[in-house]
């Protein structure tokens, strides 16, 4: 495997302090569903920098036979080829060599993954950023990701990371070359930058309060509720705008003096008329 520059130390990575928006992810504690097989992992210095793995892998071109990849990609027996793995300091490429499978040539998963430290919440953050479908030597589908990332204090976890809709489509493609393909991770589990004692520290798993389909619900019921909240205040200040003239219609105004003195000499006038 390439290594190109040095991993940052574990102690300079440590969030120093805890962000509120962990709160929008659970940290597991209980122990997860078994997977077959042990997690991927890629070294530098000797060092794990990257640890991976998942209960299933699968592919589907089109409506063509789903290929299984899960024994090629995690099996310690014949394990999927990293030695193209790189880890870098705010970066690092995951490169998982399958060989020809049926009629794809030279097929390999890569996944993008990259670390930042983020002012607003105090801490670093790591992430998936794309995964991408490599085969018959210059054939690409690239996906990229939608919020696969965690504290760099964790890993992240979800129980899919597909880019089918039905599982919430965390794996957005990128072209019209992508769509035509569907991936899919069951129990997908993975960890970067920050491994310690080669095991996967407590996971923040994917599930949130928000889903999409959640968060929109809520933004239209927000705007009914101003739209119901601005007609109630309208029809209120046409009752109260009614209210106060019938009031000003009954409301007696008394005459000044000069008015009453005016008004008598014009009833003398029309009595010496007459």
């Amino acid at each position: 495997m390439k290594n190109e520059e040095h991993l940052v130390p574990a102690e300079q990575s440590q969030p120093p302090v805890q962000s509120s928006q962990a709160s929008r992810r659970k940290l597991l504690q209980t122990a997860r569903v078994s997977v077959p097989f042990p997690p991927i992992k890629v070294m530098s210095n000797g060092e794990p920098c990257v640890l991976f793995q998942a209960r299933k892998l699968s592919l589907r071109y089109q409506k063509q036979k789903q290929l299984d990849l899960t024994e090629r990609a995690f099996s310690p027996q014949k394990p999927a080829d990293t030695s193209q793995s790189v880890c870098r300091q705010d970066k690092a490429t995951l490169v998982m060599g399958f060989g020809d499978v049926d009629d794809l040539r030279g097929l390999s998963i890569r996944l993008q993954l990259s670390n930042a430290f983020y002012e607003s919440s105090g801490q670093w953050w790591f992430s998936v950023d794309s995964v991408s479908l490599l085969y018959n030597s210059s054939e690409e589908a690239v996906f990229n990701t939608s919020d696969v990332y965690a504290p760099a204090s964790s890993s992240y976890r979800c129980l899919h990371v597909s880019s089918l809709q039905r599982y919430s489509g965390l794996l957005l493609p990128s072209s019209d070359h992508a769509r035509r393909w569907s991936i899919t991770f069951v129990d997908f589990q993975i960890q970067a930058f920050n491994v310690t004692s080669g095991k996967f520290s407590p996971a923040s798993d994917c599930t949130t309060i928000l889903t999409p389909a959640i968060l929109m619900g809520l933004i239209t019921s927000l705007i009914l509720l101003l739209v119901l909240a601005y007609a109630l205040h309208m029809v209120v200040h046409l009752k109260h705008i009614e209210h106060d003239d019938d009031q000003k219609a009954d409301m007696y105004f008394p005459q000044s003096t000069e008015q009453l003195d005016h008004c008598c000499d014009e009833n003398i006038s029309e009595k010496n008329v007459i």
